[in-house]
C-alpha cells in the first residue's frame, strides 16, 4: 500500500468561452480537487476541436482523456478516480471510458464517477435546484431549460426530468434541446397551449457556451428567444451554465465519492 499513488481525473466536453470556463469547469475542478486532496489531479476534454480552438486561440493546452491517461501512467498512478462533468451518460461519457478502460490494466483501479443526471435522486435534486433558482418566477412565467440535446439512448433523461418536474408540481417548468427531444417545436407546441405572460429560457447544460450564447440566447432570428418573441410572448434568456452553480458543483464532488464497487475496475 505505501506504493500506492492516487489520482483524479475530471473530464468535461470543454469550452471555448473564457468566462463561462472559469465559473463552471474550473470551479468544478476547484470543488472536486478541494474534496479529494490526496489524490493528484489531472483533467482532460473530450472535445477535439474544442482543444485545438483554445490552443489556437488562448495558447491553452488541455489534453485528450487518452493523452491524461498516458501522464498518468507515465507519472506512475495506480489508483485512478475519473469524474465526469457531463450531463448524460451519453456519447462523451462512452467516449471518455472507452479511452480510459484501453489502459485500465495499467492501473491497480480505475474507479468512474457518474454524471449529472444519472438517477431518479439527480433528477429530483437538480428539480429542486432549477426550482429554487427560478422560484422568483410566477405560475404565469415559463421557465424553458435548453439541454444539448443526442442521437444517444440517454437523450430520454430529458423527457423524464421534464415529467419529474410537472410531478414535483412546477407546471411551468419545461424541458426542451437544441439537437435532440424535446425539440424546439414540441416547446413552442406547449407554450402555445399554456400561453404564459413570459418566457425565461436557460442552458440545461453545465457551460454557457455556443449554444447557449447563439442558438438559445442570440440575436439571429433563429434563436430560441427570438423564434419565441415572434410568437407574440415576451422572452428573456438567462445565460448561466449549471456549473456556475454551487449545489450542481457538490452534486458531481458527491458522485465522485459514491463510486461504487461495481463501477470500479481491479488489475
Amino acid at each position: 500500500m505505501s506504493n500506492t499513488k492516487k489520482a483524479l481525473l475530471v473530464v468535461s466536453f470543454g469550452t471555448s468561452y473564457p468566462d463561462t470556463r472559469r465559473k463552471t469547469i474550473d470551479a468544478i475542478e476547484q470543488d472536486l480537487q478541494a474534496a479529494f486532496p490526496d489524490r493528484s489531479f489531472y483533467h482532460a476534454w473530450t472535445s477535439g476541436m474544442l482543444i485545438r480552438k483554445v490552443a489556437k486561440t488562448e495558447n491553452l493546452l488541455i489534453p485528450t482523456v487518452a493523452e491524461a491517461v498516458d501522464a498518468m501512467i507515465r507519472d506512475g498512478i495506480t489508483d485512478l478516480l475519473v469524474q465526469p462533468t457531463h450531463v448524460l451518460d451519453g456519447i462523451e461519457n462512452d467516449h471518455m471510458k472507452d479511452c480510459v478502460n484501453a489502459k485500465a490494466s495499467s492501473f491497480e483501479s480505475v474507479c468512474f464517477g457518474a454524471p449529472l443526471l444519472y438517477d431518479l435522486s439527480d433528477m429530483d435534486q437538480i428539480c429542486q435546484i432549477l426550482a429554487d433558482r427560478f422560484s422568483y418566477l410566477s405560475q404565469k412565467e415559463a421557465l424553458v431549460l435548453v439541454g444539448h440535446g443526442s442521437t444517444h439512448e440517454a437523450n430520454r433523461v430529458y423527457g423524464e426530468l421534464d415529467r419529474r418536474f410537472k410531478d414535483l408540481e412546477h407546471p411551468n417548468i419545461h424541458i426542451g434541446t437544441v439537437e435532440g427531444t424535446p425539440s424546439r417545436e414540441d416547446i413552442l407546441q406547449v407554450l402555445r397551449t399554456t400561453a404564459p405572460v413570459k418566457v425565461v429560457l436557460t442552458p440545461l447544460m453545465i457551460v454557457a457556451g455556443d449554444h447557449a450564447n447563439n442558438d438559445i440566447g442570440g440575436g439571429d432570428e433563429d434563436s430560441w428567444v427570438r423564434v419565441i418573441e415572434k410568437e407574440g410572448m415576451p422572452a428573456e434568456a438567462v445565460l448561466s451554465g449549471l456549473g456556475e452553480y454551487p449545489e450542481v458543483r457538490q452534486m458531481l464532488v458527491e458522485h465522485a465519492r459514491k463510486t461504487s464497487f461495481s463501477s470500479c475496475i481491479s488489475a
